[in-house]
């Protein structure tokens, strides 16, 4: 279960590989809200991103992870995206709870998240949303998923601004602080 590389009006997202990590360690590092990592940190993060695309394949396993966003223009990695597994408290959300009878359930649901980064110098140019469309485009049509979510900060307008222009419906946690990871979410129906 691979996912080829996607190609957009815009951007490839493609897999990582190996010689990407100046572009790696230079765009991870820029951005303030990131933890900053040391060269072999970062390293050893992108050995195990390349293994784990491997090692899924070999396990007919969903291609979960960090692909690159690359500019077509200039072929310059310009971000991160990429699909991985949620558990969370979802059933603590009004979507969920219409789901289940308005039943209120703090346990973990199990769902397929969707995430960006883009570089600061990058950003309010729909890059995000590109590439988040391409992916769940190919998520839809050849996984089948039933939904896809996306989760950020209280605070953070601009992935709140992206969750909207990706189509989904915004769902706040009515109840601030609990548990403090889930605070907004973006949620996408397969229909």
């Amino acid at each position: 279960m691979k996912i080829p590389t996607l190609e957009t009006e815009h951007l490839w997202i493609r897999p990582f590989n190996l010689s990407d990590l100046d572009a790696a360690h230079q765009l991870f590092d820029l951005d303030s809200h990131m933890e900053t990592h040391s060269r072999d940190e970062r390293h050893k993060w992108l050995r195990w991103t390349v293994m784990n695309y491997e090692e899924l394949d070999k396990l007919d396993q969903p291609p979960y992870g960090d692909r690159a966003v690359v500019l077509k223009e200039t072929s310059e990695i310009i971000g991160a995206c990429g699909l991985v597994p949620l558990i969370m408290p979802f059933g603590l959300l009004p979507y969920y709870q219409a789901l289940n009878n308005n039943v209120v359930d703090d346990r973990g649901i199990p769902e397929v998240g969707l995430f960006w980064a883009i570089a600061t110098s990058h950003r309010r140019q729909g890059y995000a949303v590109e590439a988040g469309q391409a992916l769940i485009d190919y998520a839809f049509r050849h996984f089948h998923l039933k939904r896809i979510v996306a989760t950020t900060d209280f605070d953070n307008e601009a992935s709140i601004g992206v969750i909207r222009r990706l189509g989904m419906t915004v769902e706040r946690n009515p109840n601030p602080g609990h548990p403090p990871y889930l605070q907004v979410v973006g949620i996408l129906e397969n229909r």
